[in-house]
């Protein structure tokens, strides 16, 4: 099971941190790569960043790049999604994901994921 939380309503500029809390897996944390995706009204859903399952390798979407930070704590079974210099455009519902079939990478392919989260809210707007 994948629980996010932390979206929110935001200031054009502002920052929010997401959260993904993962229970119930039956494998250690550290055999699950990670991916946040996000999904506007209307529009297909959008990898946005992911991580590995050694916490070493990470990639962005284009349109986040330099402005989102992904992490993750394996001790405490979550990955987290800093959003800093937020634009109206980055409004939409995020989801957290989670998949044993990648190794040494991860993804920004939605396909390649087996667990989702329920999704958290975030919206920026003045």
């Amino acid at each position: 099971q994948l629980v996010e939380s932390g979206g929110g309503l935001v200031q054009p500029g502002g920052s929010l941190r997401l959260s993904c809390a993962a229970s119930a897996f039956t494998l250690p944390p550290s055999y699950y790569s990670m991916g946040w995706f996000r999904q506007a009204p209307g529009e297909e859903r959008e990898g946005v960043s992911c991580i590995d399952s050694n916490n070493e390798i990470t990639n962005y979407a284009d349109s986040v790049r330099g402005r989102f930070a992904v992490s993750r704590d394996n001790a405490k079974n979550t990955v987290y999604l800093q959003l800093n210099s937020l634009k109206p455009e980055d409004t939409a519902v995020y989801f957290c994901a989670a998949t044993t079939r990648v190794f040494g990478t991860c993804v920004l392919r939605s396909d390649d994921y087996d667990y989702w989260g329920q999704g958290t809210q975030v919206t920026v707007s003045s």
